[in-house]
């Protein structure tokens, strides 16, 4: 592993919309690297115009890894992106020196630059009974069972977010201690630099794009995309900003004009959380999408050095 040592991996993060897709392609020719897709929701087949996924043109222009790759019933989590891209990098860095990654999954970043604790693989079965339990007795039932078997988790988890408190009660049971007692937070030693560029624009013309790329995706067919996806809408792939709120529209809980709306609204909203996220990293170097030539110079400095 010692001969990674001067490898280069280079991170390009920052909100939805900002432009990561078209400046990630362009760096990856410059450098004459693959992409490596940091979109957790990118992973799944058919999630082709909701998750704004890279065309197939551009997948022959530019190779991509972990985009459209798994079925949507697949159970995928950062730890396993950790687990995969690290064992891809290894490969990829027998041929290349410097290798691409793109996309704005905070965890999933975090996961590859930083690892995350050991978490223990949660078997079917047990994901398979609380999905019983959950339909059986409902979602209090589950958030209560945390609070007595992690309490010092459940005072920090966003109670609102369903997917993360029934994980940590996955883990809970699997491990057969709190969760919270296998969370250290400690940062693992990469054999590889790590460049990381962050792309950002100012709030309203950030949000403008956001408004018309929503509008863009109408146009490329996403409600049909979402109506045949809409008997898949219980998947946890599915419970993603965008095709919630045209399940919803499909049900009949909304006009469409209000889902078009809401997806604008949610998908802001998602923006500001990753901002509040990538913040906190002092590692990133800021520049916006449109000075290429610094983000190049920038990126050469840091594999000199």
């Amino acid at each position: 592993m010692n001969g990674l040592s001067l490898k280069t991996l280079v991170v390009l993060l920052g909100p939805t919309g900002v432009g990561k897709t078209e400046l990630g392609i362009k760096i990856a020719k410059e450098i004459q690297s693959p992409v490596i897709s940091s979109d957790s929701r990118q992973i799944y087949k058919k999630l082709t115009i909701g998750t704004d996924a890279p065309s197939a043109t551009v997948q022959q222009e530019v190779k991509h890894y972990f985009v459209g790759t798994h079925e949507l019933d697949d159970y995928y989590s950062a730890s396993r992106f950790e687990e995969d891209v690290i064992r891809l990098l290894a490969e990829l860095y027998q041929t290349l020196d410097t290798v691409i990654m793109s996309g704005g999954s905070m965890m999933y970043i975090d996961a590859v630059c930083k690892g995350i604790d050991e978490i223990p693989t949660i078997d079917d079965k047990l994901r398979d009974d609380l999905k019983e339990q959950l339909e059986r007795e409902g979602y209090e039932a589950i958030r209560q069972q945390l609070k007595i078997l992690d309490p010092v988790f459940y005072r920090q988890v966003d109670l609102k977010n369903q997917k993360r408190v029934i994980h940590a009660l996955e883990i809970c049971l699997m491990a057969g201690k709190p969760y919270s007692s296998l969370r250290t937070n400690t940062v693992k030693e990469r054999p590889f630099r790590i460049i990381k560029i962050g792309l950002t624009r100012e709030r309203e013309e950030l949000y403008d794009r956001i408004n018309r790329r929503v509008d863009d995706m109408m146009k490329q067919g996403f409600l049909e995309e979402a109506r045949e996806l809409y008997p898949f809408r219980h998947l946890n792939s599915l419970n993603t900003v965008g095709y919630k709120e045209l399940f919803e529209y499909l049900s009949g809980s909304c006009t469409l004009e209000d889902a078009v709306e809401k997806i604008k609204q949610n998908t802001r909203i998602y923006s500001r959380k990753q901002m509040t996220w990538f913040k906190r990293d002092k590692e990133i170097a800021w520049f916006r999408p449109e000075e290429e030539k610094e983000i190049l110079r920038h990126i050469q400095a840091g594999i000199v050095c």
